[in-house]
């Protein structure tokens, strides 16, 4: 007899990584919101958004920046690239690499948050804020593509709704308009959203929580692939 890819444990990982992942959407929604209305009009996990921008400021295009958004690129790219390296000889899933990765990305958006606290008003605090939040970005980027969860990137959504308007009018129905697609769309929509109520109590306050949201994905990632794997080992 052959072991099913949709045992009940398999269904679990996909429950799981599907959860958490749309945690981290809703992360990358506040974040942005925050970069977009605190940080010189850039996006910290957008990277679409960023290269539009950069090329009407480019053309200049009054109020839109250049430094700053070329900035972002850059950082994300990189934490993009050095987490893809770590990862590269990894096992698809959640792994002790992958949380680390995700630890690290966690500890840039709160080293953010204390950059901005202590130093609120700085032009030079700021433009570092933005390379660490895009770089950890970037890195949560990577992270999700290593597992791989279908439609569910956590830093952008345009294809999302692509394949859900798609689907939506091919096949009308219920399970076409409410699915992970959806879900993942509405989960960056809240996080703007909660982003944006946010800056208008503090700028900090942002990224405090949205590492803190990252942080627990982190320990709950790691803690129930940890079980699982205890379990199959006892199987």
């Amino acid at each position: 007899m052959t072991t099913s890819d949709s045992s009940p444990g398999a269904d679990r990982e996909a429950a799981r990584d599907l959860a958490l992942m749309l945690v981290l959407t809703f992360a990358t929604g506040v974040v942005d919101a925050g970069g977009f209305l605190g940080l010189d009009t850039v996006f910290l996990g957008n990277m679409t958004g960023n290269v539009l921008i950069l090329g009407m400021g480019a053309a200049g295009a009054d109020g839109l920046p250049v430094f700053s958004v070329a900035l972002a690129l850059v950082a994300f790219i990189l934490g993009a690239g050095l987490a893809s390296l770590f990862l590269r000889s990894d096992r698809r899933g959640w792994s002790p690499r992958l949380t680390a990765v995700l630890a690290v990305s966690a500890s840039l958006v709160a080293g953010t948050a204390v950059i901005i606290w202590a130093q609120s008003t700085e032009h030079v605090a700021a433009m570092f804020a933005v390379g660490m939040t895009a770089c950890a970005m970037g890195m949560q980027a990577a992270a999700a593509r290593n597992i791989g969860v279908a439609d569910v990137t956590t830093v952008v959504v345009t294809s999302t709704i692509t394949a859900w308007a798609i689907d939506m009018f091919a096949r009308p129905g219920r399970a076409t308009i409410v699915n992970r697609r959806s879900a993942a769309i509405v989960s960056i929509l809240l996080g703007a959203l909660v982003g944006a109520l946010l800056v208008k109590v503090a700028l900090w306050s942002v990224f405090a929580v949205a590492a803190v949201i990252s942080a627990v994905v982190v320990v709950c990632g790691y803690v129930l692939a940890s079980a699982g794997a205890g379990e199959q080992a006892g199987v």
